[in-house]
């Protein structure tokens, strides 16, 4: 018996069981490639099922037919979630009252998307739709977000940047002790455990710093490590979305630490922080896309950082990024791998690089 109806068919999950130890040896065998000859992986750390907060679901409609969940392995059709194993339960709680309303939008003709964020006090929802929406539309999606205590419904149609509907009560999520409202549909960690895990193994791969040490932060999002860092030096976080930037900043001074950390708004795909830029610093922390660091890797592998911590979602392009850091004189201290992604091949780490450093190597 597998672990969900839906296995083999939902492109969601890639095996039947969770197999830490496969994931083990992925991560050893990424930093292997990367030219680290024994890298000192640590223990897996495991996230307990049902605590994915974030879900970012496929929505397709056949006439009043409405399915709501992934879509089919190497297929554009969508499987109509009826169980799942990972979601939060007050997430999947939503599914059925969605499909209703997704059934009576005439924003909603043929495709869409539904973002559902669990922040610190309920759910934040993004309709991304295929149609523009409508009067009676706004009215339907306010009375939703009344019956289920939804904080904010927002809109969007397809890619175009969302339009608030509703915001019944304060969208906030609390980082580090800071509280942030984020915009609409924004990244999360998959889980608040998985969050934990990363910000502690960044934390634990820090240098010794002086209290005023500059810490450089690429693809800082709206802050979820930022807010970790902060007490432990200067902070200066680089961030290529502009409403991440702007939920970021106003966090900043909203609590009174813009003196001692400060965000910018700069697609590092596009212009990358240049060597000299990062002269100085004491230590770099970066959690890439899904795809790896790209062009600012190269830069990052010429500066002269001392100290590197690597956050990864995708050991094969860790072991792209990971062989500029080897070739460049680096070795690899330790690697945290966690695993917030059970049942898929996908696999969290934190990685700990040092110039000069003989671990690893």
């Amino acid at each position: 018996m597998t672990h969900c109806v839906h296995f083999g068919i939902c492109g969601g999950c890639a095996a039947d069981e969770s197999a830490p130890v496969a994931k083990l040896s992925r991560l050893a065998s990424a930093l292997y490639r990367a030219g680290f000859a024994d890298p000192p992986v640590l223990p897996m750390v495991e996230i307990p099922l049902r605590t994915r907060r974030r879900a970012d679901l496929a929505a397709g409609r056949n006439g009043a037919t409405v399915a709501l969940g992934l879509h089919q392995a190497r297929s554009h059709e969508v499987v109509d979630m009826t169980e799942c194993v990972l979601l939060y339960p007050g997430i999947f709680a939503l599914l059925a009252p969605l499909r209703v309303l997704l059934r009576s939008l005439e924003s909603f003709r043929r495709a869409g998307s539904v973002i559902i964020n669990w922040l610190d006090h309920g759910p934040d929802v993004l309709l991304r739709m295929d149609a523009e929406t409508t009067g009676p539309d706004r009215t339907k999606m306010i009375a939703f977000a009344r019956a289920h205590e939804v904080l904010r419904i927002s809109f969007a149609k397809g890619e175009a940047e969302p339009e608030l509907v509703a915001m019944l009560a304060p969208p906030v999520i609390t980082l580090s002790s800071v509280p942030v409202e984020p915009p609409p549909g924004a990244f999360l960690q998959a889980s608040a455990a998985a969050e934990s895990a990363i910000i502690e193994a960044v934390l634990a791969g820090l240098p010794v710093l002086k209290p005023r040490a500059r810490i450089l932060e690429l693809y800082a999002g709206i802050g979820t490590l930022s807010f970790a860092l902060g007490p432990r030096g200067r902070v200066e976080a680089y961030e290529g979305s502009a409403a991440a930037v702007a939920a970021h900043d106003l966090a900043i001074r909203r609590n009174n630490l813009a003196g001692r950390m400060r965000v910018s708004h700069r697609d590092l795909s596009r212009q990358p922080l240049k060597i000299t830029e990062m002269a100085g610093a004491a230590v770099v922390v970066l959690d890439p896309p899904y795809a790896g660091a790209g062009t600012q890797m190269k830069n990052l592998a010429g500066s002269a950082v001392q100290r590197i911590i690597y956050v990864s979602c995708n050991p094969d392009a860790l072991a792209n990024d990971a062989a500029l850091l080897r070739r460049a004189g680096y070795g690899c201290v330790n690697a945290t791998p966690i695993d917030q992604f059970p049942y898929s091949e996908n696999l969290e780490s934190v990685v700990v690089f040092a110039k000069d450093s003989t671990g690893g190597l």
